[in-house]
């Protein structure tokens, strides 16, 4: 037995991986893969009877892990918890000590918000213990979620139609983009014209103005009709500077990152998906492989609604930006932000760089193109809050002609500031001709535009974050996972970057907006974050908050279970079922609208509808026979795509994927070289590449073949990711001469 070891438990691999390099041979480290406990998924998990007292459970998949846990805590009893700093990383923590069934109020615990050797090694050095309230605040939202999806989804389930889901969250957010379509499609447009004039100041010098007010009033011009009276007036009547200022403005930095504005920014500059932006940003956390410096976490915690950066790491900054560009690149007192968040945990930091000198242009060839982009958002943000503002020479020009005024700017940089250090500039200058007040003008060009108003703009990922924290509604670890499902559950649909409601999610919306308004009301949901928050600061304890949720949800479960119409009896049509002679009718699920013989459940024959004209889908019958029953195989849609099933659906469920020559991509299977590689999905939707002659061949990978042989072992080579070049999947040789669009 080897004691003089100490054994530390993380969340991910990578993490570890980190951890160990900084501490070195005297500590085994080790993941936990997340939470090692968690409540079951066949049923409820929550006693409601007893104070909601959680039945946690170890799943399958974690078995493993806490086996070797509990082998390694047998050899290396002295235990030191290092998860993340925030309510799941705590949760987690907890977890962990159940599991391997050690008391959790005497366990280290130590906490850092980057992974750096410096905070690291301070964290050893000042251990605390687990901090039972924000583990009980994530208790809370756990349950409260729990209670909330596993009581009203079993109501859609027979009000609707089976597979549907609803959360509190998830629920809200899905709200606020349905009713977003219904403003625009409400919405009517209204006319109006933009005029603007081309005016001659000097011999040699022009600008163009645009209209601001007629009769001392604002400028409103919302008919052909009145803009040609105008452009007529403005082309006759005399014109004159009447007032020209020019003033020095400060164009002041922005705060640095919180886990809402990395998103957001991430989302708009990138087109990154939250998923994808906070993948990236936990990589970047984590640590990655920077040659002679090891594994080296680049980013402090990236779930934080904090603005603030340590004094030390200020002083950095602060030191950096001076070599680099001069004391007059650094403001006399080191900027102080504050939140605009009134739920943000001041005592964190903002999302920054661990190393203020380590320049993104230094890394770009160490990390993908993804993580160099975010490391650069994160990096310049960071740095640009602690630099001088910019100053800008801001010239105003007011014209007067007649009773118009019309008016225009020129902006010059006199100082850069901070923006130097942004590789995207925020000021757009623009330079006027030499001007004095008085001057008479002459006009050149009127120019109109006739223009109708925009309905609001549909909401896309960083728009949606950007609506929830502002509502109050969810927190940094929460958006991610919110967008994705209701994404994933086929409520919203992405076009383009926009999220567009579906039908079923408009009608889970309507559902729940109708018979439990106040469940997904915005104001009630941010009151629940509020109350999450009061558990957090020990202000209140968790299952008193649950139990003045529940009993009243729990009343109006009830009520309405008895007495809401289901709203999936189905529609009549004059189709008979060619199974049992019944009749047919429409009924709705995940997918879109079908046909169901009325005499269900004795009766399960479905049919397919075309979905533009709510007409049945003519069974195609291919040439070849079900090797399970020996009938006839049809042609079936699923979301997925087209695939074969037996034509005695649903005595015989076997079903087939199409032929290469249907679906397949064109390449020979790596494997046994005699049949093709096909496109499938998962259960979950997710694309992988198998082989036609399955199950004779058991093929399959996630990264997408390619038809050569690699030139150094002669193993197959794959696609890695849509941009790379293919990669030997035997002894890893990159063929950069084959092009990714290749694939």
């Amino acid at each position: 037995m080897a004691q003089s070891k100490k054994l530390v438990i993380v969340e991910s691999p990578t993490k570890a991986r980190t951890i160990s390099y900084i501490l070195g041979k005297g500590y085994i480290v080790e993941a936990s893969m997340g939470h090692l406990r968690d409540l079951p998924k066949a049923k409820l998990g929550v006693d409601v009877e007893n104070n909601f007292a959680p039945d946690y459970v170890i799943p399958t998949a974690s078995r493993k892990v806490v086996t070797k846990l509990k082998n390694l805590y047998a050899d290396y009893p002295e235990l030191i918890l290092a998860t993340d700093e925030d309510r799941e990383g705590e949760a987690i923590g907890w977890h962990i000590t159940k599991a391997l069934n050690i008391d959790s109020k005497k366990v280290p615990r130590i906490v850092f918000h980057e992974i750096t050797k410096e905070a690291v090694e301070e964290a050893i050095s000042n251990p605390r213990k687990l901090d039972f309230n924000l583990i009980d605040a994530q208790q809370a939202r756990r349950v409260l979620d729990r209670l909330v999806g596993y009581k009203l989804s079993p109501l859609l389930w027979k009000k609707i139609f089976r597979g549907l889901s609803a959360g509190r969250v998830q629920s809200v957010a899905l709200r606020l983009i349905v009713e977003r379509e219904r403003e625009i499609e409400k919405f009517n447009p209204v006319e109006y014209w933009k005029i603007k004039v081309d005016y001659q100041a000097t011999t040699k010098g022009k600008f163009i103005a645009e209209l601001a007010t007629i009769a001392g009033k604002p400028a409103v011009v919302n008919n052909g009709t009145t803009a040609e009276q105008v452009i007529k007036d403005l082309k006759s009547q005399s014109a004159v500077i009447s007032k020209l200022t020019t003033d020095d403005k400060k164009k002041f930095p922005n705060e640095p990152l919180t886990t809402s504005t990395l998103q957001q920014q991430a989302g708009t500059r990138f087109g990154f998906s939250i998923k994808k932006t906070m993948m990236l940003a936990q990589q970047l956390y984590e640590g990655v492989s920077l040659a002679q410096s090891g594994h080296v976490g680049l980013i402090t915690y990236m779930r934080t609604d904090s603005v603030n950066i340590s004094s030390r790491v200020i002083t950095e900054m602060r030191s950096w930006i001076e070599q680099k560009f001069g004391a007059s690149y650094i403001p006399d007192k080191p900027a102080v932000y504050k939140s605009r968040n009134k739920t943000a945990q001041e005592a964190h930091e903002a999302i920054r760089p661990t190393m203020p000198s380590r320049v993104p242009d230094d890394l770009k060839s160490l990390l993908t193109p993804d993580q160099a982009k975010l490391y650069r958002l994160i990096w310049e943000r960071a740095i640009a809050s602690q630099m001088a503002p910019a100053i800008l020479s801001q010239t105003d020009v007011v014209v007067e002609s007649g009773d118009k005024t019309l008016i225009t700017q020129g902006i010059q940089m006199k100082f850069p500031g901070f923006i130097t250090i942004l590789s995207k500039s925020p000021i757009s200058e623009s330079e006027l001709p030499y001007l004095e007040q008085n001057n008479p003008l002459k006009v050149n060009e009127v120019l109109s535009e006739q223009k109708f108003t925009e309905p609001p703009e549909r909401y896309t990922e960083p728009s949606l974050v950007k609506t929830l924290e502002k509502l109050g509604i969810g927190r940094p670890s929460t958006y991610a996972p919110t967008i994705t499902t209701i994404t994933t559950r086929g409520y919203v649909k992405k076009d383009k970057r926009h999220l567009l409601p579906q039908e079923t999610g408009v009608l889970v919306n309507d559902f729940l907006v109708e018979n439990f308004s106040d469940i997904i009301d915005v104001k009630f949901t941010a009151r629940m974050e509020d109350n999450l928050d009061d558990i957090a600061e020990g202000k209140k304890q968790w299952q008193e908050v649950i139990g003045e949720f529940y009993q009243p949800f729990a009343k109006l479960l009830t009520d309405k279970e008895k007495n809401v119409v289901s709203q999936n009896i189905g529609e009549k049509t004059d189709e008979i079922c060619d199974k049992c002679g019944g009749g047919m009718v429409i009924k709705r699920g995940r997918f879109g609208k079908f046909l169901a013989c009325s005499n269900f459940p004795e009766c399960k024959n479905t049919k397919q509808l075309n979905k533009e004209t709510n007409e049945p889908e003519a069974v195609e019958v291919v040439d070849t026979v079900c090797t399970k029953c020996g009938s006839a195989m049809v042609k079936r849609q699923s979301r997925f795509g087209s695939f074969l099933g037996c034509s005695k659906y649903p005595k015989c469920d076997y079903i087939q994927n199409l032929t290469p020559d249907s679906g397949g991509i064109g390449q020979n299977c790596p494997k046994c070289d005699q049949g093709q590689i096909v496109e499938r999905r998962t259960k979950r939707g997710r694309v992988f590449y198998g082989c036609s002659k399955y199950p004779g061949c058991d093929f399959a990978s996630w990264n997408k073949p390619v038809d050569e042989k690699c030139s150094t072992c002669g193993g197959w080579m794959a696609f890695v990711n849509a941009k790379s070049a293919p990669v030997c999947q035997k002894c890893g040789f990159v063929d950069k001469e084959i092009k990714a669009e290749e694939a």
